[in-house]
């Protein structure tokens, strides 16, 4: 079949598939492609039977739509894919990823429909016209009349569509609602509807194994709020996200705060600090947030919060003995090693490399480095790797405070890590002090035991 598609981004970077709703098309989310082309090849496309692409054989369901996405995202990619859905297209990316579990890496929703079960006002107004467009002599006088009738439709769309103090723009209003009411797809409208009826996803959310951003307006009028709870008591791995002053298109109303979700969860350019140099690899951020699970920093930390975490870090190898700063570098970066391991040095004195001592060896999950990150200050010893090398993960300082603006939850909790980390390695250092200061009066009660055995 005929599918149309918008595609923007790197062609060999990860696939993003985006998935626009009912009764509309790819512009649905085309607020979101200018950030998420920076990093993934992004396809939004038109749903078979909506936009330009062709209709589907027979009765539409939800997973026919799925199967159709993920034979696209087989001839697209070899690898997982991310999906962002809106709406119906945010029930048809939940309903891939329990049937292609294997294609999908994971989801953004906006305002997603779960339980398929629409407002009491869409139900009440909107339904009644989209059923009777199943009839092809009803779709033709619907279209007729709708020239004449664009102000009561109007009317009764908007309170279900937008929040009291929206800031979609009018010309973006107007294409939507040319979407909505786009002549000849009446059927396909109706269909929809009964199929999102058809494919309530309670019960089946904890089978989801990807994780998954979702974004509800607190004003949503057209799937409620009431699917948000189900989502908040069913999936343990869905980051949920509340936002006000926006109704059922919040990429149209709040697009700052949404496109800001959307940057750190999924390690894009933060959009309050443009730090336009966040360009790690997908798989690489992936495989820092397995990592850091098992890490000082990323103690306690959810995936969805280790994900965003990986993404503001920088990867750097280092082969054995080679200095990865110097004592009394103007230096601003934490230190994460993830092998090898990293040797603290005191400073030499007067310049003579001999009477520097070890101090310490950071070894895989340890941070160092911890006290410049914080106070932006200079490093007090000098860090080198050790005899196997080592491979270590950079934080920044401004990062870290642009992840604590973007993500305050995440942010305070990244702080509580490093504090707590550090006050371990204070008590340690204590500890060995009061065992090395027992050790040194052992010694000098047996060396003045021996003299008073000699006299």
């Amino acid at each position: 079949m005929r599918l149309y598609a918008r595609e923007e981004g790197p062609r060999t970077a990860q696939v993003a598939l985006l998935i626009h709703g009912w009764s509309s098309s790819w512009y649905a989310l085309s607020p979101l492609l200018p950030l998420l082309s920076s990093r993934f090849r992004c396809v939004a496309v038109d749903l078979p039977g909506y936009g330009n692409s062709s209709e589907l054989d027979g009765r539409i369901t939800i997973p026919r739509y799925a199967d159709v996405l993920a034979n696209l995202l087989r001839e697209l990619t070899d690898q997982p894919a991310v999906l962002v859905g809106h709406s119906m297209g945010g029930m048809t990316c939940v309903t891939m990823a329990l049937r292609h579990p294997q294609l999908v890496e994971r989801m953004v929703l906006l305002c997603p429909t779960i339980s398929g079960k629409l407002s009491t006002y869409i139900n009440l107004f909107v339904s009644p016209i989209t059923m009777l467009e199943r009839f092809p002599l009803a779709d033709r006088i619907t279209g007729a009349l709708e020239p004449y009738t664009v102000q009561i439709t109007d009317r009764l769309m908007r309170p279900a569509s937008f929040s009291e103090r929206t800031a979609i723009t009018q010309q973006e209003y107007e294409r939507l609602r040319a979407d909505a009411r786009r002549p000849g797809q009446g059927r396909v409208r109706a269909e929809c509807y009964r199929a999102m009826l058809h494919n309530d996803l309670r019960g089946r959310l904890a089978k989801v194994e990807r994780p998954a951003l979702v974004i509800w307006g607190a004003e949503d009028n057209t799937v409620p709020l009431r699917d948000a709870g189900v989502v908040a008591d069913e999936w343990r791995n869905a980051d949920l996200r509340i936002v006000p002053k926006a109704g059922h298109w919040p990429q149209f109303e709040t697009p700052d705060v949404t496109r800001r979700y959307l940057a750190a969860y999924l390690g894009l350019p933060l959009v309050t600090t443009r730090l336009e140099d966040s360009t790690t690899p997908a798989a690489q951020v992936t495989q820092a947030a397995a990592f850091l699970a098992h890490s000082d920093i990323g103690a306690g930390l959810t995936l969805q919060q280790r994900l965003r975490l990986a993404a503001q870090l920088r990867m750097r190898s280092f082969a054995a003995g080679a200095i990865l700063s110097h004592g009394d570098d103007d230096s601003s970066e934490m230190i994460v090693v993830q092998r090898g391991s990293v040797e603290i040095w005191s400073k030499p004195i007067d310049a003579d490399p001999s009477t520097q001592m070890l101090l310490a060896n950071v070894l895989p999950g340890q941070i160092t480095g911890e006290i410049a990150l914080i106070d932006g200050g200079l490093r007090s010893a000098e860090l080198r790797a050790g005899e196997e090398g080592a491979t270590v993960l950079l934080l920044r300082r401004d990062r870290l405070v642009a992840l604590s603006v973007d993500d305050p939850a995440l942010g305070n909790a990244v702080i509580w890590n490093i504090a707590a980390a550090l006050a371990l390695r204070l008590r340690l250092i204590n500890w060995q002090q009061q065992m090395l200061a027992e050790q040194q009066r052992a010694a000098s009660r047996n060396q003045q035991s021996a003299v008073s055995s000699q006299q």
